[in-house]
Formats: structure tokens, sequence, C-alpha cells
């Protein structure tokens, strides 16, 4: 459905999404005085849109229709083969901020360790693992950045694998904590572990005109109605519009990044609602589409230097893809089995269960692993009320039945007052393999007409033998604590919301995408600050990297744009 461009305006810069990796440098470059162009596929929703309703998330009103803008998913199918199938589960957030709108805020640093992955552990055979070209201190600075200007609420605790910092503390206190928490640290310390308090990207006091915390418990999955959670829409990019700096433009697909024949980006074309076609012009470009549609959009912006895609010279683009491994767990407890304090106090809702445990972000283990190997994190949580959801999972008993009328009616009650679960989430690396990339589909378009994105998600065994590890560690914590039932389970299923790769940087272009600037080898103006740049996930949820890194991108955009004038 390509055409002419009907319009063609000019900027200084161009970024292509709004999400954690586009909101930063529109952010930092609108303040600095430049002239911002924000092209987004969503619309602009704000506080008011995101109601405190179980339904909502799942009414499809802020992702992508699977029917408009399907994904091809190839999945290992058990027998040695691959199983492909369309998806949509992959679109997390189209809409101002995207998915930081509907993130959990669960935020931890990588560890210097994460930076130096080969070097610090040796090869693994059949994975791609590689250092970065960037040190944890080339971070840790826009790490800080983050805490002070999106607003990240906690408290420093010493523990074995604490990263360094340059602040002795968060800038905000901790969010108010659930009554068991200190029944959690009791168990977690009598078993040898070293507890500590989560931090989260959610204010527990306003800052400029976002008002803090309501502890409603419809955190993860849904919009804040507060402005309290650190998404960029509420963070960064409700400023930098009031700068009058910045042109952002919604409901609007970008399909190619024109090139010349330098190779570099002159500018991007997308079709607005209506599917007609518009064109911008920049000096520079960034792109933040989230991994799977940034390798998508160069894949399918060819030129005279690019006949394979922007950057593609040496087919990197799309590689070493990774979601995140691990797997979750529950502890069911019996109220009825309980004192009536410990009951009270599991049936309070509302504050955050912000614990987590790193005793094996590295596993010293010679008799399970015979080598030191890279661990992962352990973070407990209740999960948002879903009464509908839980309903729908209570319908069958033990044997796969349907339950029916007296039966059911007693296990709903039992299940809504008379117990209650407490989960557990494990987060480990996905080491990058040659079957887990983006590609272009060769037979599926999207409403517009241009080629789906094909995404392999492979894995590889000793993602799920590390997974399995840390697993039981969770379990025999929720035992510790006293629940009835405690059972964990480890996955190799793609996350649809923890998704980074595809576009790593390096040093050499033979085996990476990006330059360490997170520059497009092959171009001198096109950048990607999304997810995409990270050669390996870290064993942490990504969110937090992914904006320092995108403040760390926008001092280098900063640099350049100025030397051109």
């Amino acid at each position: 459905m390509k055409s002419s461009p009907l319009t063609t305006q000019e900027f200084d810069i161009c970024v292509v999404g709004s999400g954690a990796g586009g909101g930063p440098i529109a952010y930092e470059l609108a303040k600095a005085g430049y002239r911002v162009a924000v092209i987004e596929k969503g619309g602009w929703f704000d506080e008011n849109d995101f109601k405190k309703d179980e339904m909502l998330p799942r009414r499809k009103i802020f992702k992508s229709k699977v029917q408009q803008e399907p994904h091809i998913i190839e999945e290992p199918d058990g027998e040695g083969g691959w199983d492909s199938h369309s998806t949509g589960q992959f679109w997390g957030g189209n809409i101002v901020g995207g998915a930081s709108n509907f993130m959990s805020g669960y935020f931890h640093r990588l560890k210097p360790e994460d930076f130096r992955l080969l070097s610090e552990f040796g090869p693994i055979e059949g994975a791609n693992i590689t250092d970065w070209p960037i040190s944890y201190e080339d971070l840790e600075p826009y790490y800080t950045k983050v805490e002070q200007v999106v607003g990240v609420s906690g408290k420093v605790v010493k523990h074995p694998f604490l990263e360094p910092r340059s602040t002795s503390d968060f800038p905000f206190p901790p969010t108010a904590e659930h009554p068991i928490a200190s029944w959690f640290d009791r168990a977690a310390s009598e078993l040898g572990y070293h507890p500590f308090p989560m931090a989260r990207a959610v204010l527990s006091r306003p800052l400029n005109d976002r008002k803090s915390c309501e502890y409603s418990g419809y955190c993860g999955s849904y919009g804040c109605h507060s402005g309290a959670k650190g998404s960029s829409r509420a963070a960064l990019l409700k400023q930098a519009v009031e700068t009058g700096n910045v042109k952002l433009i919604t409901y609007a697909k970008a399909y190619h990044i024109n090139t010349n024949h330098a190779g570099n980006a002159t500018s991007i074309d997308y079709f607005d609602r209506n599917g007609s076609s518009h064109r911008i012009k920049a000096k520079i470009f960034s792109i933040a589409c989230y991994s799977i549609e940034s390798s998508r959009l160069l894949l399918s912006s060819t030129g005279p230097k690019h006949p394979d895609g922007i950057g593609n010279r040496y087919q990197q683009i799309g590689k070493n893809l990774h979601c995140c491994a691990g797997g979750t767990g529950h502890g069911i407890f019996d109220l009825t089995r309980l004192t009536p304090s410990e009951a009270e106090s599991l049936k309070v809702r509302g504050p955050f269960f912000n614990r987590a445990l790193q005793d094996w972000y590295i596993i010293d283990d010679k008799k399970f692993f015979g080598k030191r190997v890279k661990g992962g994190t352990i973070d407990f949580v209740f999960d948002p009320p879903a009464p509908t959801a839980e309903v729908n999972s209570l319908k069958w008993d033990d044997d796969d039945n349907l339950l029916w009328g007296s039966k059911f009616k007693q296990k709903l009650k039992s299940h809504f007052t008379q117990s209650r679960d407490f989960k557990f989430e494990v987060f480990c690396d996905w080491l990058p393999t040659d079957n887990c990339n983006v590609s272009l589909s060769a037979n599926t378009n999207d409403r517009w007409g241009t080629p789906a994105a094909k995404v392999k998600v492979g894995f590889h065994p000793h993602d799920l033998k590390v997974a399995k590890y840390i697993v039981s560690k969770g379990v025999e914590v929720m035992k510790k604590m006293g629940a009835q039932e405690y059972y964990g389970n480890a996955f190799t299923a793609p996350t649809s919301n923890l998704i980074a790769g595809g576009l790593r940087f390096g040093h050499n272009p033979q085996d990476s995408a990006l330059d360490a600037d997170c520059r497009v080898h092959g171009t001198e103006n096109l950048f990607v600050s999304d997810g995409s740049f990270m050669p390996n996930g870290g064993s942490v949820t990504p969110t937090w990297t992914i904006y320092a890194n995108a403040f760390r991108i926008a001092d280098k955009i900063k640099q350049q744009i100025a030397s051109l004038k």
C-alpha cells in the first residue's frame, strides 16, 4: 500500500516510538531546545482513561488487533521441529508511552558482571554470548538519573550482590509495605538468605504534576490512574511536549526509513490513521519501536547502500533476540489454619509486597552446574486483583471435570474467603542463540500491506536448568513461611512483554548491529534507543536499563547534533 507522501515536515530529530526507549530522547532533546518529532502508532491516553477495571486490559483498547497486525511466531514443537502460527502476543501497548504504561515497575539495575557475561563465565556451546562494549560504570550515572527524573522509590539495603551506587539511597522513600513483609523477611533470613526491599518506578510522594500511589492494587498490566507509575508518558513526554519543541504524531505507523547514497537516513515515511502516507525529514533519527518492530522497520528499509535492510550488510539485523527466562511459583495459605493476626495480615489488599532475593544472582554450586554460572533474581509479589480471571480458572476440578452448582460455589467461597495466593517470579538470562531472531514474513502482511515480522523463539537448555534451580529456592521460602501448598514451574515459552535484543550493540559490525553509541553500523545519524541494543537481558526486568541507556544515547545525540550547526 506504499504511496507517495502527501506532506513533508522537517525537524532536528525524529523519534519513532514513545516508550522507555523513545521518551528520554524526546525529553532531553526538547529541553535542549531542538525541534523534535515523535511518531507513535497508538493514541494519547491519560490518567482519566485508565480505570480500575479488571477487564480493561483484556478489551484490547491499548493493543493492536492480531487480525490487522499479526506477528508470525515459530516455536519448538517438542519433536525437534518448529510450529508456526499467527499471534498478537507481542504487542505490549500501542499508546503514547508504550508498554511502560502497563509495567509493574519492579526496578532492578544490572550488575557489573552482566556487562561481561563472556569473560566472567566463559562460553556456552550453542549460545552467542558476548561482552558489552560499555561497562556498568558507563551506565551508572544514567541509572541514577532515571531514579531522579522518572521517579524510583525504595530503600538501599546491603546484600551480597548489591551493585555499586553513586548515591547512598533512592530519591523517594519506599512505597507502603504489606503487613506480611516482616513475616517474609524473618522466614528468608532463617534460611540464611538476604531479603531486600524491591525498588519501584512508582512515586511514594508527588513529583511535578504527578500524584503519589493510590495503592489500589491495579498496577501490573493496568494504566496508572494517579500518574504515580513512571511511564514514559507521565514522567517524560508530558513535560517534553510542554516545552513547545515536540510534535507528537499519534496513530502514525512508520514503515520505511529513506537513506541516501552515503547510507545515512534522510527521512521516514509513515501512514496516518486513514492510510495516507506522510514524510518526516530530520538531521538525526532514533528508533524505539520495541525490539521486534525495530528490527522489522530496519529490515523493511532497503536503500542504495542497504539492499538487505539498513545496517544488514553482515546479516545482523534481527539476530540474537532474547526474551526473559525464568519461572513462577505460588504459596497458597489456608487462612483457617493460621492465627487470627496472620490471617488478617494476609487479607490486606493494596500495599505492595516489595521483596526480592538475589542470593543466586551468581551461582557457585559446582555439584549442580560443574562451574560458576550466572543465576538470577526472585521477586515476591501479589498479583493485581483479577476475580473474573480467577473464577475462570476455578471451573475445573483436579480431574479436569467441569464444576457445577454447590461444588463450584464452595470452591469459589473457599478461594476468595479462606485462602490467599502469594506469588514469586524468577528472572534469569535467556541466552542469545541462532534460533531466536526476527525476520520478515514472506507471505503475511499487516493491514497497510507491509510484511509482518516473523519471530523465531528458540531457547537454550541452560536457561531452563538455571530457572529450575532458582525456582526451587522460591518454593523453599514459601514452605518456610508456612504455606499449606507450595509449587513452582520454570518455563521456556517466550514472554510477551520482556523482550530485548535483535539489534545488539558492539564494536564489530560482523557480529553486532549497532556501535557502542547505539548508532546503526553503516550509518552516521540513525540510532536505536529501545531494548534492542542489549546483548543479554541480565537476570532482572530490563525497563530500568532501557531507560538508562536511552538517556545515555540522548547525550550522544546532543553532542552530534550540536556539531552539525
